[in-house]
């Protein structure tokens, strides 16, 4: 959310415009034609300073950078049935699992179908799919204690929670409070936060085997795979992409990674890391067999709404929604907060024109993501890299949310890009989002530690929804301490007594049971 504090501030704080593309015509000018007039009023893109190439080649980017949830998602949720003396793999209390490939079906279908919604209603560049926190929270915590169905039918009451706080205008509400040193602070968090997402996705960070540090570099503190040192080189190249302003600079650089990936797997056949340690993270670059087949769709409508409620209770299920609805509500928070500052669509104080419906939408993806059983969607921070392309509109979306679409009869074809081709562009925007944290005068320590903690945070606990937490808590705590108490909005206080008993649900929960 990056518009004028002041003219020169603006222009330092937002991702740098892609460079000018003097062959291609404004979509508003009299050469185009009648179709491109058309998106161009609807999606107001030379209003946003944009063209019609930077948004598909936008769209097109974000959705390589976010292709890995398709085959990612069904892994964390999706699972083998208990049968015999086998426990089985993700589980549900019955020992009933998601079929894998059905999973990876609504997984395409609702990031496709919700992208395309946000872009149209919404008219921002910010792609939806299934959101990795939840879906973990739903794999490791909820689906043990009930049924896959039961546990879906609570991301939908979730889902439809955060849209009557939206339609309320809680969450906007919400959302105009946050200071805009907080914002800018959320938005440099989430810089370093998808920097070490891609870090830890190429394998350049990881986590000893024996102990010791938290964290190394690659193994033992050396880059030792081939698909780690193909990141390293990827991020490079598009470094020198970005400084020498080639338009498509991240497209470019993902293709060309690609490409050597494919022909250096032909050559060593590293395999997958499951099976080679020096492999590849997930997807193996190799030319696929075949180019897809008609999806499984089985799972959309298998889910039981209040069952949960019935099998462990009204109150544990109560204290799974609230864990739910707060990790959503600030999560998707946080990211447009970050996203819109990137592309310079808010106003001075960091607002979104227009937040509300966009609000109402991504609350929307959570009861279609739990009705489809591919758990619940959001705004996902990898569209930071469409922006980076010059995505400014949503129209970007349409052309992710139909490549999704188009992913759930193509499988083998987006499976030949792997995470390490796509991990440094998610570094290259990230050190392009730290720069938010300029805005912040740190001369001030009131102001200095509550954005520092939300910076750090982010990627030290691997959550948006933590970081904005410890940031709102220490934002009010410092106020009051620097005598400036009555200055702090109202809602900032209740959001920060809610993280409170959010991060103590542990200790309160032991003490209701």
């Amino acid at each position: 959310m990056a518009t004028d504090e002041s003219s020169e501030s603006a222009e330092t704080a937002r991702i740098p415009e892609p460079a000018p593309e003097p062959q291609t015509p404004s979509p508003s000018a009299p050469s185009q034609s009648a179709p491109a007039r058309t998106l161009d009023r609807f999606f107001k893109i030379s209003e946003r300073g944009s063209t019609l190439s930077r948004e598909f080649r936008g769209g097109l980017v974000t959705f390589f950078t976010m292709a890995y949830i398709v085959i990612l998602n069904p892994i964390i949720i999706g699972g083998v049935p208990a049968s015999g003396d086998s426990p089985g793999i993700n589980t549900d209390v019955l020992g009933n699992a998601l079929p894998i490939g059905q999973v990876a079906a609504v997984t395409a279908l609702v990031a496709g179908v919700m992208s395309i919604l946000f872009g149209l209603v919404a008219n921002y560049p910010f792609a939806i799919a299934a959101g990795l926190g939840i879906n973990s929270l739903l794999a490791a915590t909820i689906a043990p204690e009930v049924t896959w169905p039961e546990a879906m039918g609570l991301v939908v009451i979730d889902g439809i929670i955060i849209v009557l706080l939206a339609v309320t205008g809680f969450r906007t509400a919400v959302f105009n409070a946050v200071p805009p040193e907080l914002k800018a602070a959320i938005a440099a968090g989430i810089g370093c936060f998808i920097a070490f997402v891609g870090f830890v996705d190429a394998g350049f960070v990881t986590k000893p085997e024996g102990g010791g540090t938290p964290v190394q570099l690659g193994m033992n503190n050396s880059i030792a795979t081939v698909p780690t040192l193909i990141f390293v080189l990827g991020v490079l190249l598009m470094g020198v992409l970005v400084v020498r302003k080639v338009p498509g600079g991240l497209l470019i650089g993902i293709v060309i990674t690609a490409v050597v990936s494919i022909v250096l797997e032909s050559i060593f056949d590293f395999g997958s890391s499951s099976a080679n340690p020096d492999g590849w993270s997930l997807s193996i670059p190799k030319l696929p067999d075949s180019l897809g087949g008609v999806p499984d769709l089985s799972l959309v409508g298998d889910v039981d709404l209040f069952g949960a409620f019935t099998r462990i209770g009204v109150l544990a299920a109560s204290v799974f929604v609230f864990a739910l609805v707060l990790s959503n509500f600030f999560d998707a928070m946080g990211t447009m907060t970050g996203l819109g500052k990137e592309a310079g669509l808010a106003d001075e104080q960091g607002n979104l024109p227009g937040i509300g419906k966009a609000l109402v939408v991504e609350g929307t993806g959570a009861i279609v993501g739990g009705a489809a059983s591919s758990s619940s969607n959001t705004v996902f921070v990898e569209s930071a890299s469409g922006i980076a392309e010059g995505a400014r509109t949503g129209l970007a979306n349409v052309v992710t949310g139909i490549l999704f679409l188009a992913a759930m009869f193509l499988t083998p074809l987006y499976e030949v890009i792997p995470l390490e081709a796509v991990a440094p562009a998610l570094v290259v925007v990230g050190a392009l989002m730290i720069g938010q944290i300029r805005s912040i005068d740190f001369s001030r320590f009131e102001l200095a530690l509550p954005a520092f903690l939300t910076v750090v945070v982010m990627p030290f606990t691997y959550s948006i929804a933590n970081g904005i937490g410890v940031g709102f808590i220490s934002w009010v705590v410092m106020a009051t301490a620097a005598g400036r108490a009555r200055s702090v909005h109202p809602l900032l206080w209740f959001v920060a007594a809610i993280f409170v008993a959010y991060f103590a649900r542990g200790p309160i929960s032991d003490l209701i049971n």
